[in-house]
């Protein structure tokens, strides 16, 4: 007895910090297995591409929080890139002010997408993965549409489009930090500040764990819920931007799965999918430890298949030892 006591601690402690000890263990691993995996080169790279999931998995974590879920964020994203590409090359302004109208257009349209998923969850009481799904689908065959079916190319000869594809693969002078990880770290922060010290973000944690308390309490719930399918659209949209920026073309293929690796990151942070818990901080690490996972995978050349199948019992074991943490 005295045993199984003293084990308790140990357990809730693995369980509470499951996602940190996965890091440090997929670290040490991928330093071990591939010599290139350190390299200033490989890290940088490693987080320019996660800056899109990370993006996205920040307000996938607002959505679970309400106990809801977005499925539609990849399409989104496919949006919102692709409008920026076909934006800037029309804008009447200056490269700066152009490129910033088409930013602000294009992520004007994944807020709208989310609006609506927004809407029909709170106002008409539908299921948010029925609503999502059906969102997932009708924005894909927007941006068909918006394309024809085909990539828009960034012209690069364009101050507007040059200014943008330096965004997505510059570095900020003398840190040689990329730009998008500089966006990505300010969103992140802005979103811990947001969720641990404001009352929106109380309350948004509040609606997942005790609804019908937060009504009692004279509190307009739906309120939250609008407002965190909204955010998650917008951020979505910035996901593709950031696609079309770092590979210089918009595609109707953009972001295709992105919504359950949003999923997972959220799930291995510990996010409930219930709703009600979820950190910022824990969903960063939860990126973090899916892109580790892909990135010593490519540098070891595994194929594509095991990849998946590898990332799926990682996610496995990740609600496996938050269930035994919680039992």
């Amino acid at each position: 007895m005295q045993t199984q006591r003293a084990d308790v601690p140990l357990l809730r402690s693995v369980a509470r910090y499951n996602a940190l000890i996965m890091l440090i263990v997929l670290f040490a691993v991928s330093s071990i297995m591939s010599p290139a995996f350190l390299s200033e080169e490989n890290l940088y790279n490693l987080l320019r591409q996660l800056t899109p999931l990370l993006l996205v998995s920040l307000g996938m974590l607002l959505v679970i929080n309400t106990g809801g879920i977005d499925l539609s964020v990849g399409s989104i994203a496919a949006a919102g890139g692709l409008l920026a590409a076909m934006l800037v090359p029309v804008m009447p302004f200056g490269a700066t002010p152009g490129l910033l109208l088409a930013v602000v257009l294009s992520v004007t349209l994944g807020a709208l997408f989310g609006a609506f998923n927004g809407i029909l969850v709170t106002a008409f009481g539908l299921a948010p993965f029925i609503v999502t799904l059906a969102m997932m689908t009708i924005a894909r065959g927007v941006t068909y549409m918006m394309s024809n079916g085909q990539p828009t190319m960034l012209p690069l000869d364009l101050p507007a489009a040059e200014l943008l594809n330096e965004f997505g693969s510059g570095s900020v002078p003398w840190l040689n930090v990329p730009w998008p990880v500089v966006l990505a770290a300010g969103v992140a922060l802005l979103f811990y500040f947001l969720m641990n010290y404001t009352t929106f973000g109380r309350m948004v944690v509040a609606t997942g764990s005790n609804e019908m308390a937060v009504r009692l309490a004279g509190i307009s719930e739906r309120r939250y819920k609008f407002c965190v399918y909204v955010i998650s659209g917008a951020l979505s949209a910035v996901a593709g931007i950031i696609y079309t920026a770092r590979t210089g073309v918009g595609t109707p293929i953009t972001g295709v799965g992105l919504e359950l690796d949003g999923i997972a990151t959220c799930v291995i942070g510990g996010a409930l999918l219930s709703g009600g818990r979820g950190s910022v901080l824990n969903t960063v690490i939860g990126v973090l430890v899916l892109g580790l996972i892909g990135n010593v995978m490519n540098l070891l050349s595994v194929p594509v298949y095991p990849q998946q199948i590898i990332k799926g019992a990682i996610i496995i074991l990740a609600v496996l030892v938050q269930r035994i943490g919680q039992r």
